[in-house]
């Protein structure tokens, strides 16, 4: 007898047998039931995911005589023809070699017979988003009016490629990958009644590998029965499936985590030595440090398809790296994959990538940086003990003094600084991270009060930043960055003072300098408080006129 593959022979026959896919069967079953039959059907998903076995299932239950309603007895005349692929009154047509006008047209005149033997003519076409536009356009009519007698079933991976107006015509239904732990169940049920000894690990590795497809796994798994045997060992399956082993992936990231550049350059010069596909392995790679990033920000959320005795590696080399390393690793291999995609030498490239990788951990990040300057920052003031503020509120502007000559004592202690040791400057350091505008109108503001709940501060003699925050939108969005910076609501109190001087800071020459206008400048005052406030200047001559003149002298 001719040998049938494990994919063919473990087709579902009946909607009970379609794994992963309940929400789609279940539908289908009641309307079968209630006789609420639709005329065209859109089956969309990846591939080996049930829709094709689905169609036939679904073409079977609406045509047999025999079966309970939704469910087909697969005995009957109408159903054992389906099966074969004989039924004159059921035919598949592939979308992509029956995919012009012509083909559509003979369709539409076939239709207009009566089923010869069964209850309806049912047309299932694959991959149809692969017919001509002007086939579609063809159909449409047909379609959307069909004969009482006949039902559409179309199938596709790319559901997207279909038009809108075929796709409002059908009930679409949206098959799921199947998840990896229906597949792992569904194989040991094969491997029992075909009598082959494959451990969990080995059958986990093929169902990754799968991706969510189960016809892709009963294919794999034939492969390496067909190499092993009767009893399969997972080296095995690594070598016939030409996957990456895990222990390489563990040993490249372990290295990179490490900083052994090394043990990296082995490792690159192993897989070379293999056969492996390099851009298939930095695709590996690529997963393997979203797995480690995943187990630390996500642990309970079960996102990671792996076993358990990954799971502990991968928890152990997350904790080791943390989560800001994880996050710089990853973005580096994410920018750097262009670059292997393209490149006529990729071992030259994965190595070097691998190197940098190395080294890469012991940069700091902007916001490790912020953090360790002011986790310094406040153990040096706590040292100061009751030394007096004067001297100096904050080490990068010792000199900067927050309150005028006149005002009390107790204005003085408070003001710059609220009661969780958060000043003024701080705060004006994150807003320059949030807006520069609003950065640049403040820092020459003065604070004159910063303490429990409250926020004063007082506006500058410049008419243009006096009036910046009048805008509610703008003055809102103050309050949030108060909100988020100090970690409670302030009631932020501005005082408008037209007299007042401005607030003065040290400057290096040469910004004072480009502050500067000409003497001889007739700027009018608000446009000379813009230049001031955005420390702009006006260009006397224009430097493209002047390039053309020059050239125009020369070639007379």
């Amino acid at each position: 007898m001719t040998y049938q593959v494990l994919a063919r022979k473990w087709r579902p026959q009946l909607f009970q047998d379609v794994i992963g896919q309940e929400h789609i069967t279940q539908t289908l079953m009641n309307a079968i039931k209630t006789g609420r039959l639709a005329h065209a059907y859109l089956f969309s998903g990846s591939r080996g995911i049930g829709k094709t076995s689905v169609a036939r299932i679904f073409a079977r239950a609406i045509n047999c005589d025999q079966g309970e309603p939704g469910i087909p007895c697969n005995k009957c005349r109408s159903c054992t023809e389906i099966t074969a692929g004989s039924s004159v009154d059921v035919q598949e047509i592939d979308g992509a070699s029956n995919r012009g006008i012509d083909e559509i047209r003979e369709l539409r005149e076939s239709i207009k017979y009566m089923p010869s033997s069964s209850r309806y003519r049912i047309y299932i076409i694959d991959e149809v988003h692969m017919l001509t536009l002007p086939a579609f356009n063809a159909l449409l009519k047909t379609l959307e009016e069909p004969p009482a007698h006949v039902k559409f079933i179309f199938a596709t991976t790319e559901s997207h490629k279909v038009p809108a107006t075929i796709l409002s015509r059908c009930q679409r239904f949206d098959f799921k990958r199947i998840p990896l732990s229906l597949i792992i169940s569904h194989l040991q049920r094969i491997a029992k009644n075909e009598g082959i000894e494959i451990g969990t690990s080995g059958m986990a590795i093929i169902a990754r590998e799968a991706e969510g497809s189960m016809r892709d796994a009963e294919s794999l798994m034939d492969q390496v029965i067909s190499f092993s045997g009767q009893k399969v060992e997972e080296k095995n399956i690594t070598d016939i499936l030409g996957i990456i082993d895990r222990d390489i992936m563990f040993e490249s990231s372990a290295a990179i985590l490490e900083g052994a550049a090394d043990r990296c350059l082995e490792v690159v010069d192993k897989i070379y030595n293999y056969g492996y596909d390099i851009k298939e392995f930095y695709r590996a790679l690529m997963e393997q440090f979203r797995n480690l990033l995943i187990s630390l920000v996500a642990p309970e959320k079960h996102m990671l398809d792996i076993s358990e005795s990954d799971r502990e590696e991968i928890i152990r080399l997350a904790e080791i790296a943390g989560e800001e390393k994880l996050h710089l690793l990853l973005n580096f291999l994410i920018s750097r994959e262009e670059d292997l995609r393209f490149t006529s030498n990729p071992r030259l490239i994965l190595e070097t990538t691998m190197i940098k990788l190395c080294s890469l951990g012991d940069f700091l990040s902007f916001g490790d940086i912020l953090k360790k300057l002011a986790s310094l920052e406040k153990k040096l003031l706590s040292s100061a003990g009751d030394h007096s503020q004067t001297d100096s509120d904050r080490l990068s502007d010792p000199g900067a003094v927050w309150s005028q000559g006149d005002r009390k004592n107790e204005i003085k202690e408070t003001a710059g600084h609220d009661r969780d040791d958060k000043s003024w400057d701080d705060f004006l350091s994150f807003l320059s991270t949030k807006s520069k505008a609003a950065y640049s109108i403040l820092k020459e503001w003065q604070v004159l009060k910063l303490t429990g709940e409250t926020l004063e501060i007082e506006s500058g003699n410049q008419s243009f930043s006096s009036k910046y925050f009048d805008d509610k939108e703008r003055y809102e969005q103050l309050i949030n960055y108060c909100r988020e910076f100090f970690q409670k609501d302030l009631q932020v109190k501005i005082r408008v003072n037209h007299h007042a001087p401005a607030r003065t800071q040290k400057e290096p020459e040469e910004k004072v300098f480009k502050r500067k206008v000409p003497e001889d400048s007739k700027l009018p005052q608000t446009a000379q408080e813009i230049l001031n406030l955005f420390e702009g200047q006006i260009m006397k001559e224009n430097p493209i006129k002047t390039r053309d003149n020059s050239s125009q002298n020369i070639e007379k």
